[in-house]
């Protein structure tokens, strides 16, 4: 068998060997990547939409949703990563749930008319939007204590 022939064999049974090993590597520091990695994704979106219109916070509660999937979806083995995992599940959808209910009584306030039914609408999009904010404050809150403790626990396995 000539050179050419040997590398043409070795170097595809190298590759196989080298995904194989990489694929079954799902280390704790792989996982914990993975997770801060689609928390990050959703936190940005969080700190660029703020303050937008309500087509744009809408979009925004629509990509939240999606942010929650991927994150629902990651297979993680570690117990405590999969804790902190339906942790910021439960977080990111309170997020979304909050900033669509928000953008929905901001549309709805913004469509009132000048009457006594105006009023009583916009009267229920200002309860509405601080029920909104203060869930969405709360989620907040708890989202930042749970990235320190998952980077302090991150940390700890390299």
């Amino acid at each position: 068998m000539s050179v050419l022939g040997k590398y043409t064999v070795i170097i595809p049974i190298s590759l196989s060997i080298a995904l194989l090993v990489t694929a079954c590597n799902d280390s704790k520091s792989s996982q914990c990547q993975r997770l801060i990695y689609l928390v990050n994704k959703g936190t940005d979106l969080i700190d660029k939409n703020k303050g937008q219109q309500v087509t744009t916070s809408l979009q925004l509660s629509k990509d939240l949703e999606a942010v929650t999937k991927e994150i629902q979806q990651l297979k993680l083995k570690d117990p405590k990563l999969q804790d902190f995992q339906s942790r910021f599940v439960t977080v990111f959808q309170t997020f979304s749930r909050s900033i669509a209910k928000a953008s929905n009584a901001l549309k709805s306030a913004k469509t009132a008319k000048a009457s006594s039914e105006g009023r009583v609408k916009i009267q229920k999009a200002r309860g509405d939007i601080d029920t909104a904010l203060t869930a969405a404050t709360n989620a907040a809150k708890q989202s930042d204590v749970m990235a320190s403790q998952i980077n302090k626990y991150c940390r700890q396995s390299q």
